[in-house]
Formats: C-alpha cells, structure tokens, sequence
C-alpha cells in the first residue's frame, strides 16, 4: 500500500468507479448475481463524480487516468474495507463468490503486446498491468498501463476459448510453417504441372544479366515458390540490384555494414539509456511464434541484435512492440535457402556461422526496408496505425452497412480489435505460412504493407460477417474478433482475401469520394 496520504485514501474519497468494484456484470457466459441481493449494495456503492454541468466527470488522457488510479493494485485494509462493507448487505457466500469470479477468472489480452493474464491482478507479469474499467454494467473496457493501448475481454472462464475451438468444423492439422511455401488446406506439398511452370518461369525471369522487377512483380503476385522466394524478396524489396552482376558485391557490402553496426552499438545494450530498450525485446521474442523456433537460443540472440540495432538506428521511433513480430517471416524464408528440411523441427544452431551471419544481416535490412514505408506506425502516438483504423472503418461502412451497424449497435470500436490488424500486419491472426504467402503479394504491390493491407483487412473482417452477425453481446464479439479460427488456413483461402482485397481497392482506391455517402 503506497504511503503517500492522498493516495492512501484513494479508495475511500474517489467516488468514481474502481477496479475490483463489486457489482453485476451482464453479458458474462455466466449467469448474472441476483439483482435482489444486490439491490442494497448498488444504492450504497459509489457514484461517478459530477462536474458542475450535471455530466460525469472523466479523464481526458490516459496519463492522468493512470494517475488517478496508480494504487489500484495496491493490497492493504482497502480490499478487506471493501468485502466488509459488502458483507453487510450480502451473505459471505455471495462476497466470496463475487471476489473469486472478479480476482480468479475475468482474463484479458493485450492486443498489442499480447499480454495474457488476470485483469485484476499486479505482477502477473513484469511487462503489463491490466486495468479493468467498469464503465457500464453492460460490459467493461481495459486499457494496458505499459503500451496504453484498448485491451478487450478475453473470457470470463479461461476454457471460453477452448469451447469456441472445438466447436468449429474439423479440418486436418497442417505444420505451423513446414512446407510454407507449397501448402494448401489438405496438406498435400506435391508440386503440380502448373507450379513446375510458374517456377520455370520465375527461373527465367531471374536468370538474366538484369531481373526485369515489373515482370517479377507480376508473377509474384500470385505467390512465390520456395525455391526461389528468397532471392525474389531481396528483389523485390530493394535489398539487392536488378543487375546480376552487382549482387555479390552489394551482398558481402551490407553484411559488413551490419556487423559493423553490431561491433560499434550492441556493447551499449546495457546502458542507462538503452537497457529498457534491449530489456523490452529480450521479453517480447519468447512470445513470438512460433514457439518451437522462437525458444531456440541461437534464434533469440539473432533476433536481439537485429531489433537492438535497428531501435537505435531509428530514434524517432526506437523499438515499439509489434515490431519484433515483423522480423519473423524474412527470417524463415532465408533460413529456407540453406535447408530442405521442415523448419519447425530444425535446429538453427546446427547451421554454419557464415549461413548465420548471412540470415540475419538479410533480415535486418529487408526488414528495414519493409519499416521505412510504415514507420509512422510506430512514432509517438502511431498515427499511421489511427489513420489507418479509422480508413478501415469508413470503408467497412461502404461496403458491408450490416456488419458495421452491428458493431456499432453493440459498442465495439474498431480501434479495439482492428489496431493489432495494423501493428502486427495480421501475423498474430494468421498461421505463418499464410503470411508469408500474404506477403509474396504484398512485396509484389505498390505500397502494398502501406496501403493494400487496409483492403485485406477490410475484406478479411467481412469474410467472418455470417459469424459476427451471429454474436450478440460485445464480450461475445470481441472474443470472435481476437480469435478468429484461421489456424486450417492455407494457400486457397490467402488466395481469395487476396482477388477480394484487390477488388476492394480498384472500387475505392482511386475514388476516395466512395467513402461517403
């Protein structure tokens, strides 16, 4: 308990609504206490704070929000203050119960850091403490103390998640990233006749004295095979020249100059100024997927350097959750120029250092590249990530009314689920291997991580409409949102968000004035 005066009095004088408040909560997967029993506790619970106008006074930033409610976790006589005062209105079963249910089993998620854990409690991890809000009885809205950023209710029994999967169609497990680039929903990696002659034909493309990028750009679209993913993305990405002949000596050139960079700033990793930094991606890359590659040692002191260096490279941003996911992808695929075998089973530490070294100096700068086109994602305050959330609702209101009215007729902000859609450009609601088939396309656009994502993910929220028109309650849609059951998803389904996307941006893309009506 903080022995600060004002503070300690925080629960006794503040009449606005607490954390931990004990009241009903309709819309719960459990049924509602019993208002009767209630009823004399409500009439003698706290009253928000009115301003002189007669309207509830709120915080106007979240600073002062988390200011005002800095001792909410704090344990002391408040907790016991607080069940004793219940007590008198409610038999001890009730209070107990209620403590449980409020202490024991609301679960939220942070969608931008993906913090997992009792909304009430502090300490559950070292990275995040949840703040859960009651701002109706109707639902409840979470904001996340470390990234400030809308959580949103996971479940009220932990299992919720577990019912909702096992209640889907099965469809047969296919491997979270073996054969990624050959897969389809039945798990069949066979290459067809038409496969063989796409690859010729990139083969061919790739073969010249000078890569002709448009035509490259044309055939990628539609994916790229593995066998030639790799070169086609440092291509594709600028990473590497269109002149055959100068591809070599750009390659050993920026591989120097990456490690030339680990030499001059990761001894600084430690120090005052940038020990938050290394300490935040040191916690952030155990949470990655997947995790069979994640937890490998070697994996996770590559993926340490790469986001360190590029943090202090970047200092209008430095490093902001979500990015750590981004390298992820270029790292597989060039893992996949020097093996055949399934990743997933793959131990990275039995690779030559020099096909190490050559790994992580190309993903540190193609996913450098990828950043520069989206870096006002991550300044101060993500502007690009709002604009974007806000262009996403506007077009959803053009060209699916329905699903959008009944967001909003049920409160559910697209800033609450749609925010991760752009921090984490759909990595955390997609399989791997349908990520890195999204990003054969999204390399192959104009600005596509910049601006045809906003039509994928427009066309991938209509894609779920029949399941979200069937929810009827904001915990039950938000838990739809952030768990959308894509893990059978293969290479037909990318396929069709894709042709859906592109339909969506010829309609919009060049005629802004379609946004309203």
């Amino acid at each position: 308990m903080s022995t600060d005066g004002n503070k300690k009095q925080f629960w006794k004088r503040n009449t606005a609504k607490v954390p931990g408040s004990i009241q009903h909560v309709y819309g719960a997967q459990h049924p509602p206490f019993d208002p009767l029993l209630h009823a004399n506790l409500i009439k003698a619970g706290n009253k928000p704070q009115m301003t002189p106008g007669g309207k509830p006074k709120k915080a106007t930033t979240f600073q002062e929000f988390e200011s005002i409610t800095s001792d909410a976790w704090d344990v002391g006589d408040d907790d016991d203050e607080l069940l004793a005062m219940a007590a008198q209105n409610l038999n001890i079963e009730v209070v107990m119960e209620t403590q449980s249910v409020i202490l024991g089993l609301f679960v939220s998620v942070c969608m931008t850091c993906e913090f997992n854990g009792c909304a009430q409690r502090k300490g559950a991890c070292d990275r995040c403490a949840c703040l859960s809000v009651f701002l109706r009885v109707t639902k409840c809205v979470h904001l996340c103390v470390y990234c400030s950023q809308y959580l949103s209710p996971l479940s009220v029994y932990p299992d919720a998640s577990l019912h909702r999967q096992q209640s889907l169609p099965h469809r047969p497990t296919i491997p979270m990233v073996a054969r990624i680039a050959d897969q389809n929903t039945s798990g069949t990696p066979a290459m067809t006749e038409r496969e063989a002659s796409r690859l010729d034909k990139f083969k061919q493309v790739l073969a010249g004295p000078n890569t002709d990028l448009e035509e490259l750009r044309k055939l990628s679209w539609s994916g790229i095979p593995r066998q030639v993913r790799p070169i086609t993305w440092k291509l594709l990405s600028g990473y590497l020249p269109a002149n055959t002949e100068r591809r070599e000596s750009t390659l050993q050139r920026k591989r120097q100059e990456y490690f030339g960079f680990i030499e001059q700033y990761y001894d600084s990793r430690n120090d005052e100024h940038h020990q938050d930094t290394y300490r935040q991606i040191r916690i952030d890359i155990p949470r990655m997927s997947p995790e069979c590659l994640m937890l490998q040692p070697m994996v996770t002191e590559i993926f340490e350097r790469i986001l360190f260096i590029w943090a202090i490279r970047h200092p209008a941003s430095g490093y902001v959750q979500g990015i750590n996911d981004l390298v992820t992808p270029f790292f597989v695929v060039y893992v996949f120029e020097y093996i055949k075998e399934e990743v997933e089973n793959f131990d990275v530490s039995s690779l030559q250092e020099a096909a190490l070294r050559n790994i992580e100096a190309d993903s540190f700068w193609c996913m450098s590249k990828l950043l520069d086109g989206i870096q006002d994602n991550y300044t101060f305050a993500q502007p690009g990530i709002q604009r974007k959330v806000k262009a996403l609702e506007e077009l959803v209101s053009r060209i699916d009314e329905t699903v959008h009215v009944h967001m909003q007729q049920y409160e559910v902000e697209y800033l609450q689920f749609a925010f991760r859609w752009m921090n984490n450009l759909l990595m955390r609601e997609l399989p791997l291997r349908c990520t890195i088939r999204l990003w054969d396309t999204y390399q192959a656009e104009p600005e596509g991580f910049s601006h045809f994502h906003l039509y994928v993910c427009a066309a991938f929220l209509v894609r779920w409409r029949k399941e979200i028109l069937d929810e009827r309650d904001f915990q039950g849609l938000m838990i739809l949102l952030q768990n959308l059951p894509t893990m059978h998803w293969g290479n037909e389904e990318v396929s069709v968000l894709l042709a859906e996307a592109y339909r969506l941006k010829f309609a919009f893309a060049d005629a802004p004035n379609h946004y309203k009506r």
